[in-house]
């Protein structure tokens, strides 16, 4: 069984935490608060935070942060990761505050991405209202999203340590060809416990930023059409326009973060029975749209 309920958070770092605030109120239409650390925390429901930006030198992606599904999983992932060499570091009890958890870890895997474990929410839990009238965000269970991490070097490794050592289980395979003299890209798709088609990808291949994208998700399509044209109407880079992709159903765009890395808009992506689901095998990208190349432009 996966030690991993869902993606509970993620931290970015900026030179301009400013700018996540514009971003994240302003086009994604959360809500933003400044942090102690001089940094933004953007909330797109009941809990605090569910994106922390941490003022830093350059524009990136930093911290995976993960829940675990029970305060046994927690313990029972850090001995695991610990016997697996994952460069595992016992957070303190302040670390953990500043994530709003009673616990935390953190660990490298094989492809050098960083990643947070956390137990026991303790933050504050208040109604999340949106300065642009968004209907909603799917959180809860199935955490904030996904992301897709870059396992350009040691790609098998990276997913063993999340399938054998972590538990979770595999939603869907690509074996990506961008193009018909291009070499084979490898992308997994992984799943908790939460029931959300997929918490975490890994693809074989680098990103400069230290993710290839993360997704939220809203509770209508409207919510999304309003997105793109805020989007269109600040300036932001299109990196995918519109469309549905063929492994989760999720009907979504892409545009670029501060951080340097896409964000994925959607919604309507289907869920999964952790016990009953059998690993498919995707042969295109997208049912209709998507188009990427924009994002080259």
């Amino acid at each position: 069984m996966s030690k991993i309920q869902a993606l509970a958070y993620i931290v970015v770092q900026s030179a301009e935490p400013a700018r996540w605030r514009e971003f994240g109120e302003r086009v994604l239409g959360m809500a933003a608060y400044d942090a102690p650390d001089g940094g933004v925390q953007l909330k797109m429901d009941e809990r605090a935070f569910r994106i922390a930006v941490l003022p830093g030198a350059d524009d990136r992606y930093l911290y995976s942060g993960w829940e675990a599904t029970d305060e046994r999983a927690f313990e029972q992932a850090a001995a695991a990761l610990d016997r697996a060499g994952a460069s595992l570091r016992m957070g303190s009890a302040d670390e953990a505050a500043r994530r709003a958890f009673k616990r935390l870890l953190s660990f490298v895997d094989p492809s050098g991405n960083r990643h947070e474990l956390a137990w026991g929410y303790s933050g504050a839990r208040a109604p999340f209202v949106s300065p642009l009238g968004v209907s909603g965000f799917k959180t809860g269970a199935q955490g904030m999203g996904h992301t897709v991490l870059p396992a350009a070097q040691h790609f098998d490794a990276t997913v063993a340590l999340f399938r054998q050592t972590l538990g979770m289980g595999l939603s869907d395979v690509f074996n990506f060809k961008p193009a018909p003299d291009a070499p084979v890209i490898r992308i997994h798709f992984l799943h908790g416990a939460s029931g959300r088609h997929h918490s975490l990808a890994l693809a074989e291949m680098p990103h400069p930023a230290g993710c290839v994208h993360a997704m939220v998700e809203v509770n209508s399509m409207t919510d999304v059409g309003r997105a793109y044209d805020r989007r269109e109407k600040l300036g932001v880079k299109l990196m995918a326009t519109l469309g549905q992709h063929e492994n989760d159903r999720m009907t979504s765009f892409y545009m670029m973060t501060p951080g340097n890395f896409a964000l994925e808009y959607g919604w309507g992506g289907i869920d999964v029975d952790p016990a009953r689901w059998q690993p498919t095998e995707t042969k295109q990208v997208s049912i209709w749209g998507h188009d990427f190349s924009v994002g080259f432009r």
